[in-house]
């Protein structure tokens, strides 16, 4: 960065904010997909625009049509006029905003879409790719291939894992638990078709009992070398996951914080602590300002963080983390990413490698594309 491109971000503020909302319908059998708890017809995007200098900025979520209504209402008045050089200050102030409208859950999930959008829009002002905004560790991100879900037929299921390994993937994730008695076909095939080399992570969705997960974990282990059982227990049984932690074999390791939402969150899973590996979503967990924060938190405490989903984002924000393990290519994610915007990136080697040639995240919205799955916002003219 030039100090003339510093120097050009100065008294630069927010022009405008414009939140939209696309829901793409799944394309799992009979338009379904499930995990362990969980049937879902569709996924929706929660897109936030912020608009400074000449440029915009552009930062999503993954919930429910309600983020973009709770954006406009609660944070898009706090941005308005904002200094555009330092997100994080934004991103406190965002949270003092929504104290008493909510924090955890949707509150949470809006303050990270915007967040995103800040830091990619001063990275576009100073004409920089975000990796290299960012204090960066790493170059690249470590990826494994995941989807799996409990109601792919078995070739369905071996094929979709198997062309993850196939594209040199070495790591593979399944959904399990929604039907258990199923799980040792359905795990049989699976190391079957990808051979003995790639690793197998197997996600319950919380689905389990304590002592029903720490049998499946057992099991899993010994009969078919699974390295990763993410949620046995709900991530808010605590006292569950200390247990599993503590009990499940050496090389199996128990993850959880996909659904944690503010830092406490995180540190509850980490005192004790309650996981071998931590994970974060970006778009959950407060943006590239949360994942700063706890990427300090997972170092602190000796623990590997791991980044949950939306690979488009954090491909770039997860280079920030010392104590990085991988990233989750999720399939829903990668396929809503690709219909809607220009610019996602493509395993090569297991790892995501963010494009330095773009500046900010290096994404652009496909308009016409995205409109056939509106359901709020305005279209762009």
């Amino acid at each position: 960065m030039s100090a003339t491109a510093g120097t050009e971000l100065e008294g630069c503020r927010i022009e405008s904010v414009d939140v939209h909302a696309f829901e793409v319908p799944t394309d799992g059998p009979d338009g379904k997909e499930q995990d362990g708890t969980l049937e879902w017809d569709s996924t929706t995007v929660v897109l936030v625009r912020v608009h400074a200098g000449g440029r915009t900025g552009l930062g999503y979520t993954y919930g429910d049509v309600s983020v973009a209504s709770f954006v406009e209402s609660k944070l898009a008045g706090v941005l308005q006029g904002a200094d555009v050089t330092s997100p994080p200050a934004l991103w406190h102030r965002m949270g003092r905003r929504i104290r008493n409208a909510g924090r955890p859950g949707v509150g949470a999930m809006a303050v990270s879409a915007v967040d995103v959008a800040l830091w990619d829009l001063k990275a576009r002002l100073l004409g920089l790719p975000l990796v290299h905004l960012l204090p960066a560790w790493h170059d690249r991100v470590p990826v494994y291939g995941s989807g799996g879900f409990t109601n792919y037929p078995l070739d369905r299921l071996t094929d979709q894992l198997t062309g993850w390994v196939e594209q040199g993937v070495p790591r593979v994730k399944l959904k399990t638990s929604r039907d258990p008695e199923r799980d040792p076909q359905r795990l049989t095939a699976v190391r079957t078709a990808i051979g003995d080399e790639p690793e197998i992570f197997t996600d319950a969705n919380g689905a389990l009992g304590r002592k029903q997960a720490l049998y499946w974990a057992r099991r899993f282990h010994d009969e078919w070398d699974v390295r990763w059982l993410e949620e046995p227990v709900s991530s808010a049984d605590l006292d569950g996951l200390r247990m599993l932690r503590d009990r499940a074999p050496e090389r199996l390791e128990i993850a959880a914080g996909e659904y944690a939402y503010t830092t406490r969150d995180f540190v509850n899973l980490v005192e004790g602590p309650a996981v071998d590996c931590l994970q974060a979503d970006v778009t959950r967990c407060g943006g590239i300002t949360g994942v700063l924060e706890l990427a300090g938190l997972s170092a602190a405490h000796h623990l590997d963080l791991s980044a949950h989903c939306a690979p488009a984002i954090s491909a770039h924000a997860f280079c920030a983390v010392r104590r990085l393990r991988h990233l989750e290519y999720f399939h829903d994610h990668v396929r809503l990413e690709n219909l809607i915007f220009d610019g996602t990136l493509t395993p090569s080697g297991g790892t995501l490698c963010p494009d330095t040639g773009r500046p900010g995240l290096g994404l652009d919205v496909k308009w016409p594309d995205a409109e056939h799955y509106r359901v709020y916002g305005t279209p762009t003219a």
